[in-house]
């Protein structure tokens, strides 16, 4: 909850005012020994703390999560596999778990999905990635439009999606092997583009390598470029600039 959540309670009744003191008068972590829980980075910024559960103990990793979800009303981490997932939902009956993008989450269902972000991927090997930045813009509140296997070498295909590309307030372009979607939405759209490279690819890819690369060289202008693989934070950037896209 925000600030201005809480000050909305307040003024319905639904929260009293020493009750709301009592909120805000709360230490900004919360101190667990092993970890300490940022309980107020969405007072601060807007977005809540996320997990990410790779290699987490479970025992702490199930603690985060209860005390997150004991704050928010939901919860959200990257990175999970399905050992965790099996080991949590016996205590969290709630909780969701994605193979695809690896996404643990308890999320509400009514929440409000709005504006819009095209998340866009070169080939279906490129989804788990892309993926992971569609849930995290859409948990964040943002309405996502999936465009996949779009790349250049049909790149007809793209053309037959570019009236939904060319709506929406900010595009993310998920490619591996060169990378070169990202530069081909440069030129096609009039929003920012954010690229993330994948470890998608041959020998010579690098494991992302050349894809990051030919990102970061882009002729093309209006690009932002995320860490290789790194589908959460396009997904949480893309939401910021959707967010102004809103207010405009």
């Amino acid at each position: 909850m925000d600030a201005h959540e809480m000050l909305e309670k307040v003024k319905s009744g639904e929260v009293s005012v020493e009750e709301a003191e009592q909120y805000f008068r709360r230490e900004p972590f919360e101190e667990l020994g092993y970890a300490k829980l940022d309980t107020h980075r969405k007072l601060r910024s807007g977005f809540p703390e996320v997990i990410f559960c790779s290699g987490k103990a479970t025992e702490h990793l199930l603690h985060i999560y209860q005390k997150l979800y004991g704050e928010e009303g939901e919860v959200f981490g990257t990175r999970a596999t399905a050992e965790q997932y099996e080991v949590l939902k016996k205590t969290l009956p709630e909780l969701e778990y994605d193979p695809i993008s690896r996404i643990m989450k308890i999320e509400n269902k009514q929440k409000e999905h709005v504006g819009k972000i095209a998340v866009c991927t070169a080939g279906t090997a490129d989804i788990p990635v892309a993926e992971e930045a569609a849930q995290t813009a859409e948990y964040f509140g943002s309405f996502v439009e999936r465009i996949y296997d779009v790349g250049v070498s049909g790149i007809h295909r793209l053309m037959s999606r570019l009236d939904v590309i060319q709506s929406a307030n900010c595009v993310v372009a998920v490619a591996g092997m060169e990378g070169a979607l990202a530069s081909v939405m440069g030129g096609l759209v009039d929003k920012p583009v954010i690229a993330v490279p994948t470890s998608v690819g041959y020998g010579a890819n690098f494991h992302g390598l050349s894809a990051l690369l030919t990102m970061i060289n882009s002729c093309a202008n209006g690009i932002a470029v995320v860490n290789i693989d790194n589908g959460y934070g396009a997904g949480y950037i893309a939401t910021q600039i959707n967010r102004l896209g809103g207010k405009k």
